[in-house]
């Protein structure tokens, strides 16, 4: 799933590119950025409704090299950290309903602070940033104390490296492309709040998933059908029991270690178990 929201990513950038090249040595339009009107997400609730494909658009479009390059990056360290701790099937929602909740950030701020206003009804916001957002603020809150190595600084936590994104933002607004900075912020509060009530046992964004796996069903060849006889036995009481003691057995094992050694010293098998035990 990381690879292929990348690569959606990666060929609308090279589309989009593209489009504007021709439109240029045509001199089609004298703006050269005209694709952003019909990819990006309008500030004006009039053009989103005209318009309604930019609110998932604009999430996976990108005209800049460096605006690419830079949230691709991060999108694929914080995404491999998420997909091996929480889940590959939660990337998905996570990305998408980030997005929209960067979207609506935008929308809501551009029509509600009175320095906006004069702006209203031609902004446009594009780039994956708000996604991207919700994703490493997502893995930061979930394993706040992971150390990521990087360069010149060494290892530093995931904690730091969100609040240093997040800082980064809120000083920005007024420096330019405010209405950027505030989608950033949207995604972040977004991934925030997802890990707080996954933790409480309430999940979000399975439903984008859904839909995904049902499109994907569509153009996977359909496996032949096989009959396939079990003589597998019924497990008796004394043996689940044994099994049960046994798993109990991992856990205190698991929990003794985290005690002693801290979370992160767990194994990718002993993480998946007690995951799964605490759901």
């Amino acid at each position: 799933m990381l690879s292929k929201l990348i690569f959606v990513n990666v060929g609308i950038f090279i589309f989009a590119n593209l489009i504007n090249l021709v439109f240029f040595l045509l001199a089609i339009s004298p703006d050269s950025q005209a694709i952003i009107h019909w990819l990006g997400i309008s500030s004006n609730p009039g053009v989103i409704i005209a318009r309604p494909w930019t609110i998932i658009t604009y999430m996976f479009t990108h005209l800049s090299l460096f605006h690419i390059l830079f949230n691709m990056i991060v999108f694929y360290v914080g995404g491999r950290l998420f997909c091996q701790f929480i889940g590959e099937k939660r990337l998905l929602g996570t990305y998408i309903i980030g997005g929209l909740v960067g979207g609506l950030f935008f929308i809501l701020s551009y029509n509600f602070f009175p320095v906006f206003r004069e702006y209203a009804a031609i902004s446009v916001a594009i780039g994956a940033s708000a996604s991207v957002m919700a994703i490493f603020v997502a893995i930061a809150t979930y394993m706040p104390n992971y150390h990521l190595p990087l360069i010149l600084l060494g290892r530093v936590r995931l904690k730091y490296i969100a609040i240093f994104f997040v800082i980064i933002d809120l000083i920005s607004i007024d420096k330019g492309n405010s209405g950027g900075h505030i989608a950033h912020l949207g995604g972040a509060a977004y991934g925030f709040l997802y890990i707080m009530l996954l933790k409480q046992g309430h999940e979000t964004g399975l439903f984008f998933n859904t839909i995904f796996e049902k499109i994907q069903s569509f153009f996977r060849p359909k496996p032949k059908m096989r009959v396939k006889y079990s003589k597998q036995r019924p497990v008796t009481d004394d043996e689940y029991n044994k099994e049960k003691v046994e798993t109990q057995k991992k856990i205190d094992k698991i929990l003794d270690k985290i005690s002693k050694h801290g979370y992160e010293s767990l194994s990718k098998e002993e993480k998946e178990l007690l995951f799964k035990m605490g759901k």
